[in-house]
């Protein structure tokens, strides 16, 4: 694990960002594994809550039964352990706006140490239609939302 908080793209865009939203976690004990740290595949649990908790807050239609989100691709590169007690702020960045796209950079850092970076990278989340697997276009209402960030 790297410490330094600028090996990737997206971390260096991400720093340089007003943040589309920052969700607050607690670590919960079922998080841990054996070595008493938040098992790796728990890191991308707490990223999707984040997501959908912006998402919630997002104005506007962002999905409907023709035109749905889907995880297309996922980067973290893990910066620091996080141990049991530990309140996480998950902070995203729109890093690209594609036509049926988005790269979401996301960074998660310590709640009473932001600086204490856990870590960081981006994921791509599709827009398309569950019946036919194929991509649409980007809703308005998220454009709207990552332009106002």
């Amino acid at each position: 694990m790297s410490s330094s908080t600028t090996d990737s793209p997206s971390a260096a865009a991400a720093a340089e960002l007003h943040p589309l939203f920052t969700a607050s976690l607690g670590v919960r004990w079922r998080d841990l594994d054996a070595f008493n740290h938040v098992n790796n595949s728990n890191y991308l649990t707490y990223l999707e809550e984040a997501r959908l908790q912006w998402l919630k807050h997002v104005p506007g239609p962002w999905f409907d039964e023709q035109s749905m989100p889907v995880l297309a691709a996922s980067e973290i590169n893990y910066r620091f352990p996080i141990e049991w007690p530990a309140q996480l702020n998950v902070e995203l960045f729109c890093l690209r706006l594609g036509n049926s796209s988005m790269t979401i950079g996301h960074r998660i850092v310590d709640a009473e140490q932001p600086e204490k970076l856990y870590s960081d990278g981006h994921v791509v989340m599709v827009w398309m239609n569950p019946h036919t697997g194929k991509p649409v276009p980007l809703p308005q209402a998220i454009r709207d939302a990552a332009e106002q960030a």
